[in-house]
C-alpha cells in the first residue's frame, strides 16, 4: 500500500467541510462476521428469501429465530474492528460528521460512533407486530433465543420481531431521509466495505457526486463507481491502520 496515498486520503478528509461514511458488510468481516452475499456468505447456507421475508416471518417466526440464533444473537461476542474504532475516533475529532450503515450488527455503536444512521434497521429493539409500545432490548431477546426460545409479547403472547427491515417492508423512512440528506450535503463520502449493489444504499454516493462532492471507495472488489471516485483502495484494514497512525501524530480536529 502506498503510504503517500493514505496520507493524501487523510488530508482530504481532514480538510473536508462535511465528510460522511457509508459502510457495508466488508467492514464487519474484519470482526469475524460473515457477509450475506459473498462467496462464503450466509446466504449460501440458508434460504435468504425465507429468512428475512416479512410474510414468512408472520407465518412461521421460528424459522427466523432458529437460523438467526447463530449469527445475529451472538453479536455481543463480536468486537469492533480497526475500521469501527477509527471511524468513531474520526467522529470524536470532528472529522466525520455522520455514518450511514447497511449493517445490522450494532458494531458501529459498540465501537463508539454516535451519529449512526441504520438504513436497514437494527436488532437493538424487538417489538410486537400487534401491540403498540411493546418493546424488548437486544440483550433480553438474545438471552431468550440462546436458551432455545423466541421473544414474546407480554400482552398478547405473539412473537416479537427485530427492528430489522425484512423483504416486503419499507426501509425506515426517517433513516432513509437522513441518509439522503447527509449524502447530498457531503463534500466527501467514504464508501467502505460495500460493492454498491443493493438499493437504495447503492445510490447514496450518486447524491454526493451530483452535489459536487468527492467519493472515496475502499472495497476488496470493484464497484460501478470506481471510475468516478477520487481515490480507490482495496484493503480496509491497511487503510484504516494507516489513518489511525496519522491521526495519532496530529492534533485533534475541531471543525464544526
Amino acid at each position: 500500500m502506498n503510504s503517500e496515498k493514505i496520507t493524501a486520503l487523510y488530508d482530504l478528509v481532514r480538510q473536508a467541510k462535511r465528510c460522511v461514511a457509508l459502510t457495508g458488510a466488508g467492514v464487519s468481516t474484519l470482526s469475524g462476521i460473515r457477509d450475506f452475499r459473498g462467496k462464503d456468505g450466509l446466504y449460501n447456507d440458508m434460504d435468504a428469501e425465507k429468512l428475512f421475508d416479512i410474510d414468512y416471518f408472520v407465518r412461521d417466526p421460528s424459522f427466523y429465530y432458529e437460523c438467526a440464533g447463530s449469527f445475529i444473537y451472538n453479536l455481543n461476542e463480536k468486537e469492533p474492528s480497526i475500521v469501527h474504532e477509527v471511524l468513531a475516533k474520526m467522529e470524536r475529532r470532528g472529522i466525520l460528521k455522520a455514518l450511514i450503515t447497511q449493517n445490522i450488527d450494532l458494531l458501529h455503536r459498540k465501537g463508539g460512533s454516535e451519529n449512526v444512521i441504520e438504513i436497514h434497521g437494527s436488532p437493538s429493539i424487538h417489538y410486537c407486530l400487534r401491540c403498540p409500545g411493546i418493546r424488548m432490548s437486544f440483550d433480553e431477546a438474545a438471552a431468550v433465543v440462546r436458551s432455545g426460545g423466541m421473544p414474546k409479547c407480554e400482552r398478547c403472547g405473539g412473537v416479537l420481531k427485530p427492528a430489522i427491515t425484512f423483504f416486503g417492508e419499507s426501509l425506515p423512512a426517517s433513516a432513509l431521509r437522513a441518509a439522503v440528506n447527509e449524502a447530498q450535503e457531503a463534500d466527501v463520502m467514504l464508501v467502505l466495505g460495500t460493492s454498491l449493489t443493493v438499493q437504495p444504499a447503492a445510490s447514496l454516493p450518486e447524491h454526493t457526486l451530483r452535489s459536487g462532492g468527492q467519493v472515496v471507495i475502499v472495497n476488496n472488489m470493484p464497484t460501478h463507481l470506481d471510475r468516478r471516485a477520487a481515490m480507490c483502495f482495496d484493503d480496509l484494514g491497511e487503510v484504516f491502520e494507516g489513518l489511525d497512525r496519522l491521526m495519532s501524530n496530529c492534533s485533534p480536529q475541531t471543525n464544526s
